[in-house]
């Protein structure tokens, strides 16, 4: 790795770093020798001058993500070495198995990666970019993919275009894979598509709490809002759900659930798959639904927005509450970064509050093992989830 420029820190706040939280704030900085520019390699220096870190560098609040907490500049393997980190890990905890080949394999500051996220789908690995560093990289990281994975990794997607400037083209990096793409999780079969759904093409961060759901169907009516491409629906029906209807303001999204509900063998007209605003499809569906999930797309992607968000958040758990039979379930999830378990427990209480009903909680519900949280970073913790009995 070249080193472009060396950041110094103020007196007294070099305390994160040395505790390897990965984000260097604009605030903590003395002093920048050099020129490095966005996305160049730096070294960071505390206000004695000694070095306690590497990574890159960046405009904005977040002025450098630390790759590297050593005193040596980082070596030419220092992704290939992350990367096989991560990979025995999922092994370890059994992510990956004879019944599940799709998985995270690189979940930025969780494997100390901060800015890449790489997720493996049968052999497709599709690699977003959340920093220019990271984006820089790209051909490098590509590289070590192929060192590690070996024969397992059949092509590199790189899919950027959404999460850096517009001006960042989607491209393979190596190889191709024709699409529609099927993956297997938990015996589940999926099309993912890469090149045009969300994030990269699938949201594996639901896998345990999708398979949680699924032993909790059994007879039971389901709603399965913000459905995007059907996951939770396909496992309710596999755990022998009397009746699923799937639900997203997408039809595009729709048209895939139709697609995995037919390639698992069940019937999409008999289990309605319907494009509409989930508001709009509950307002008069009181006392139908057994079981119903709330998977909404982040609220809140910035502190500006959170009040807001937590206004959505409680009318539509409230709308929930009200409208699903006693003793039902409720499965409710947020993945806004900036809301935290609390706050979002807070949200749900005032829900129920609002709605006028007696609830019991069941389970606290997060992300699985292939999205790890740096001890050192608890702000890589973003999915939190609730599972509620209503009585």
């Amino acid at each position: 790795m070249i080193i472009k420029g060396v950041v110094g820190l103020k007196q007294g706040r070099d305390h994160s770093v040395k505790r390897f939280h990965p984000w260097i704030f604009s605030g903590a900085i003395q002093s920048v020798e050099g020129t490095p520019n966005e996305g160049d390699w730096v070294e960071v220096k505390d206000a004695s001058k000694k070095t306690v870190g590497f990574g890159h560098y960046q405009k904005g609040t977040i002025t450098v993500r630390v790759l590297s907490f050593s005193e040596t500049p980082p070596g030419a393997d220092l992704y290939s070495s992350k990367i096989a980190a991560a990979f025995q890990q999922r092994i370890g905890t059994s992510v990956l198995n004879e019944n599940t080949n799709a998985y995270r394999l690189v979940h930025g500051e969780g494997d100390g990666l901060s800015g890449l996220i790489v997720d493996i789908y049968q052999g497709v690995a599709v690699m977003q970019a959340h920093s220019t560093g990271m984006h820089t990289d790209r051909h490098i990281i590509s590289l070590a993919l192929q060192e590690v994975l070996k024969d397992q990794l059949s092509a590199v997607f790189y899919k950027s275009q959404n999460t850096l400037k517009p001006t960042t083209e989607n491209e393979y990096l190596y190889g191709m894979a024709a699409l529609p793409h099927t993956i297997l999780e938990h015996g589940n079969k999926f099309y993912v598509d890469w090149e045009e759904g969300q994030k990269t093409g699938f949201f594996l961060d639901q896998r345990e709490n999708r398979k949680l759901l699924g032993e909790m169907s059994v007879g039971k009516t389901v709603l399965n809002t913000f459905c995007y491409t059907g996951g939770f629906s396909v496992y309710a029906l596999q755990n022998l759900a009397a009746l699923v209807h799937s639900v997203d303001s997408s039809e595009k999204a729709v048209d895939m659930t139709r697609k995995n509900l037919q390639l698992n063998g069940f019937d999409s007209t008999e289990n309605e798959c319907v494009s509409s605003d989930t508001f709009t499809f509950i307002k008069d569906k009181k006392d139908f639904y057994d079981l119903i999930i709330l998977d909404p797309p982040a609220f809140a992607k910035h502190k500006e927005a959170k009040h807001q968000a937590m206004k959505g958040y409680q009318r539509l758990n409230a709308e929930a509450i009200r409208i699903i039979k006693s003793g039902g379930i409720l499965f409710t999830f947020s993945c806004s970064q900036v809301v935290d378990r609390q706050l979002f427990y807070d949200t749900v209480v005032s829900a129920a509050i609002q709605a006028g009903r007696q609830i019991k909680v069941l389970h606290h519900l997060s992300q699985p093992a292939d999205h790890p949280v740096s001890i050192f970073h608890r702000e890589g913790e973003y999915l939190k989830g609730l599972v509620l009995y209503v009585e």
